[in-house]
């Protein structure tokens, strides 16, 4: 059997992108209206050589929905898939789990209960668009990391995978009874609530663009960091301790950096689930367990499943519109249903 090299290799760092930037096209290209991709391209291509010379391309009709409206909700969906799924394989890789996920240790809920509570009573910061929703989403992500961790530790002293799983699993349950309490007393923001709830990034603006992608270069580039620790927690934490691994700095700065970066999708798209959980899996089929080959490979491959279940959600039922966490929904239970098979029938 061929042994994998230990890291992404050019070439295949530009497969990866390629096949993420065609979807991106393929996208833009779709929708209640179907765009040529020559004229997408050359929309596409107009816009980016106006931010460079200062001269706007000729205005179409096509031209402007692609530019304003398809290319930021698109490449936010891509954002928001590569975070998620980057997550997902930080957290499966640190907890030694297949089942670990942002969303059932308590994160994702932590953060959707913070940010239900800024749109719920209009939390905000002056001259900041949507800057309360995502820092409330944030400490509360934050601050349910700790309250999880906490509880852990004095259950069982040694934070063992199971134990966090498990008090992570009961605070998700216990979130989502608040975020129920709140939505009763939201008053006339009870539809934009559920709504965001299951997840949406149809309004999703530049602004946004650019908040994900800074905030997946920084968190993310923290996971990357600890690829190789991450490597060495597949053989225990007293072994990855025994090899020179500082297992408590690692676990800190790796669940800090998924809080942060989950309260920030969480805040802009709502509650997007099974990405984190489902796509570490089906990247590992590719690329093998090695987190440094993995997380490289996740983080392509959730942002082309979200752009593909982005698509679907958009034009399944055109002109009416699923909430994109819907269909990730669907799609993941049955994609995890069949990959637990497959694992299982290979042990």
């Amino acid at each position: 059997m061929k042994k994998r090299a230990e890291r992404f290799k050019l070439y295949e760092y530009g497969i990866f992108a390629a096949v993420t930037a065609v979807t991106v096209i393929v996208c833009v290209c779709l929708g209640s209206v179907s765009v040529p991709v020559s004229e997408t391209v050359s929309a596409i291509a107009g816009a980016v050589r106006g931010l460079f010379t200062g001269v706007a391309p000729p205005e179409t009709t096509n031209a402007s929905v692609i530019v304003a409206v398809r290319l930021p909700r698109v490449l936010a969906v891509a954002l928001t898939g590569a975070s998620l799924s980057l997550c997902g394989a930080a957290v499966q890789g640190l907890l030694r789990n297949p089942l670990a996920d942002a969303s059932n240790l308590g994160v994702s809920s932590g953060a959707a209960v913070g940010a239900v509570l800024s749109i719920a009573f209009g939390f905000s910061i002056p001259g900041l668009f949507q800057a309360g929703t995502m820092m409330s989403a944030m400490v509360f992500a934050f601050l349910s990391l700790v309250l999880i961790l906490g509880l852990s530790y004095r259950l069982d002293y040694s934070l063992s995978t199971n134990t966090i799983i498990l008090i992570g699993l009961i605070y998700t349950m216990f979130a989502s009874s608040v975020t129920s309490l709140v939505v009763t007393f939201a008053g006339s923001k009870v539809q934009s609530i559920v709504f965001w709830m299951m997840g949406s990034l149809s309004g999703a603006k530049y602004r946004d663009v650019v908040v994900l992608a800074v905030s997946l270069a920084v968190f993310g580039a923290v996971i990357f960091r600890y690829a190789r620790e991450l490597n060495a927690f597949a053989i225990g934490e007293d072994n990855a301790r025994n090899v020179g691994v500082n297992v408590e700095r690692v676990k800190y700065a790796v669940l800090i950096a998924v809080s942060a970066l989950v309260g920030v999708c969480v805040s802009i798209g709502g509650s997007i689930g099974f990405v984190g959980l489902v796509m570490p899996h089906a990247a590992r089929m590719i690329v093998g367990p090695n987190h440094r080959r993995l997380l490289p490979a996740v983080t392509f491959s959730g942002a082309v499943f979200l752009m593909l279940a982005d698509l679907v959600a958009r034009t399944v039922l055109s002109p009416r519109e699923l909430p994109i966490g819907v269909v990730t929904s669907f799609v993941g239970a049955f994609g995890f249903v069949l990959i637990f098979y497959q694992t299982r029938k290979g042990r």
